[in-house]
């Protein structure tokens, strides 16, 4: 009888072996993830396939489709004014801006006028400010709140601006923000009149169904349709934030916005609001009072489950294609996949001056390993990789020949790529990005080159630690 038990408890496991593979032939799953996971499942009996059925796939549930359907109904592919670009937009930006807007139907407009903002404290400071003098409305939607020091003082601005009567909506992602979401700071928001809701939240029993682990990453300020704030920042002060992960205070830039760009901004908020809660906008998709100056050309560049979620890669491959004289890149986290690194390489070897700005310590060991994978063919091509040394840099640039821009949420990995609600912003405009790369020569200022020579030196077991990332890299 246990010999007999023995082979049926083998012969179930092949099944859910054949299972996986059929089905990750069937929708298209990209090679190395298909690879990956028909290796987790022969290496991990039952539970490899029980893996794949709770994180193999991107389904955001039945309920959150239909309510794309509605919002798609309602809004009419956000029903937004045609582009606005100026003709003296430069090279880079028309071309990007027509692929932007074929994958997200949002429209470029010109005559916006963006700050950044580099200093958290001024951030904080400065969006409290904002939120305090609002009249009309206040929209946030961030991955992680995080309470103590000056984040406190939005809190306090948002109460405040509610009991002014100023409808304030806050959505909040549940898991990034598990802890705030159960915290004497969110009830004090609610018993304020703040509509605050926790995003992506799923249930024990979804868990088959509902992929358990998208994250709404975005970063989105909108206060009364005239100001928005997006770029790496959540609602933290780096003293009081992680203090015990060991790779230092958190390091972030934002953009203070204006200009007639918000319209997206809030169009994409309303998508995430009524995505989330269920409930339709219960003001206008379009921003009020958006004022136009003779400033930046801008796009909003939304990305994830439901809607085109390569969006932000294609841009970036793209935008890469494009250089001709200089590339920096910023991210935290840099597991870029074979089409960008691809990219990285082959703009290297045409002459391109390709620097890419990394933490020298990370918040997570396996990023950190597979994102090393990365770093000898990138070497050997001619790029040049700096490691950070100053904390976690968190920032997430891309300035192509020191005039145009791509700034927001999106990290340079396979998760933020492919599977987040991501937000970016393609940006020309000479003064924003004269200070974007200012701000990343600052960072290099505090940064160590990776030596090629002694790079390819490393020992076995680092390079062994490397390769089994790589190998899991699809399924980060």
């Amino acid at each position: 009888m246990s010999g007999w038990l023995g082979w049926m408890i083998v012969a179930l496991d092949a099944l859910l072996v054949l299972a996986v593979v059929l089905r990750v032939v069937a929708t298209r799953h990209p090679p190395g993830s298909s690879f990956a996971w028909i290796l987790v499942t022969l290496a991990l009996p039952f539970a490899g396939f029980l893996l794949y059925l709770l994180v193999g796939e991107h389904s955001i549930g039945r309920a959150r489709r239909a309510r794309l359907s509605a919002f798609a109904e309602r809004f009419g592919g956000w029903r937004l004014p045609p582009p606005t670009v100026p003709h003296d937009s430069g090279p880079h930006f028309p071309v990007l801006s027509t692929l932007a807007n074929r994958l997200t139907a949002l429209p470029a407009s010109g005559g916006n006028r963006l700050r950044l903002i580099a200093d958290t404290h001024t951030v904080l400071a400065q969006l409290a400010d904002d939120i305090a003098r609002a009249e009309v409305g206040v929209d946030l939607a961030f991955y992680i709140w995080n309470a103590g020091g000056d984040a406190d003082h939005v809190e306090a601005a948002l109460i405040a601006t509610a009991l002014r009567g100023v409808p304030c909506r806050v959505l909040l992602d549940a898991i990034g923000a598990k802890r705030y979401l159960a915290s004497e700071g969110a009830a004090r928001l609610r018993a304020a009149g703040v509509r605050l809701e926790a995003a992506m939240t799923v249930r024990a029993w979804q868990l088959p169904f509902v992929r358990g682990d998208l994250r709404l990453h975005r970063k989105i300020a909108l206060i009364d349709g005239r100001i928005g704030y997006t770029g790496s920042l959540n609602l933290v002060d780096p003293r009081y934030f992680k203090q015990d992960a060991g790779v230092g205070e958190w390091v972030d830039a934002m953009a203070r916005i204006e200009g007639p760009v918000l319209d997206a901004l809030a169009a994409v908020f309303a998508y995430d609001w009524m995505l989330q809660t269920g409930e339709p906008p219960s003001r206008a998709v379009r921003a009020t009072g958006a004022v136009a100056w003779p400033g930046a050309s801008a796009q909003v560049v939304p990305s994830g489950p439901g809607t085109e979620r390569s969006a932000n890669l294609r841009l970036i491959v793209e935008a890469v294609n494009q250089a001709r004289r200089q590339i920096l890149l910023t991210t935290p986290y840099f597991v870029p996949g074979e089409a960008l690194a691809l990219a990285l390489q082959n703009a290297a070897l045409r002459g391109v001056s390709v620097r890419l700005l990394v933490p020298a310590r990370n918040d997570s060991r396996l990023v950190q390993y597979a994102s090393r994978w990365y770093f000898e063919p990138l070497l050997e091509c001619g790029v040049e990789i700096l490691l950070y040394r100053g904390g976690l840099l968190h920032t997430k640039s891309i300035t192509i020949d020191g005039e145009l821009a791509l700034f927001g949420t999106v990290n340079l990995d396979t998760r933020s790529l492919h599977l987040n609600f991501e937000l970016m912003l393609l940006l020309h405009d000479a003064a924003f990005s004269a200070a974007l790369v200012a701000l990343q020569q600052a960072y290099e200022d505090q940064a160590d080159a990776v030596d090629a020579r002694r790079w390819r030196a490393r020992s076995l077991r680092e390079r062994m630690k490397e390769g089994v990332a790589n190998l899991v890299s699809p399924l980060l």
